[in-house]
């Protein structure tokens, strides 16, 4: 089956396709300036391109949906239902967080703990084992203190993602390891999309919303003065 997956929800405007479980192409980029709306559309061509396919033989998207950015989030889940309606595709959605952690498991950590920036203090995160990947706690926007993951002190714990360097200042856990230096990004969206694929959970294209996790706060431009 051949998959298209979008991940837009950060700075790594993120497309892969698979064969089944085999990746055939992936097209990413990290950016500060949050290149999705103008690089989308083109990594996608770039993404076909190198696997050798048209977008007619594209079998089911799945889409990274957050949470993350709201205004990239909008663009991959956008993007996403126009490719499903055009093709009469299905859709699958996985949690961006999800995508943080495959590189990391099975490498003798504890526990893998993604960390998105939001803003000031906060980040957007979750547990996850790091044998078996399972979440043991929820998605949540969570405010950082020196107190924050204090239950971690002993345990052989990965903290990764953007939101990871803010937390290596602030948290008293000298012995856990940052990588602030991690993206979610659409080649590991792969397992858990087949997964639900065998499941049939399937998005309904109408209805369906990105994770964003918390309103959106807009920035009000001010008038000119002419």
């Amino acid at each position: 089956m051949k998959i298209l997956y979008l991940e837009t929800s950060s700075k790594n405007c993120s497309v892969a396709i698979s064969d089944d479980e085999k990746l055939l192409c992936l097209c990413e980029e990290v950016s500060e300036n949050y290149k999705q709306s103008e690089s989308l559309h083109t990594y996608v061509e770039w993404a076909l391109e190198g696997a050798g396919l048209s977008m007619k033989d594209i079998e089911a998207v799945s889409l990274g949906k957050g949470p993350g950015s709201y205004t990239g989030l909008r663009i991959g889940a956008s993007s996403a239902k126009g490719f499903c309606y055009g093709l009469k595709i299905p859709l699958t959605a996985v949690n961006s967080l999800e995508s943080m952690i495959e590189p990391f498991l099975g490498k003798n950590y504890d526990y893998i703990v993604p960390l998105i920036d939001a803003r000031r203090m906060e980040v957007y995160t979750a547990v996850y084992d790091g044998k078996t990947g399972k979440e043991l706690s929820p998605t949540e926007a969570k405010i950082l203190d020196e107190t924050s993951f204090d239950e971690f002190k002993d345990k052989k714990v990965i903290f990764v993602g953007d939101g990871a360097k803010k937390a290596k200042d602030i948290l008293n856990l000298p012995d856990a390891e940052f990588r602030d230096d991690i993206y979610p990004s659409a080649q590991y969206l792969i397992k858990r999309t087949l997964e639900k694929i065998e499941n049939k959970e399937f998005e309904d294209i109408a209805y369906f919303e990105p994770f964003y996790l918390k309103d959106f706060h807009g920035v009000k431009k001010k008038k000119s003065e002419d």
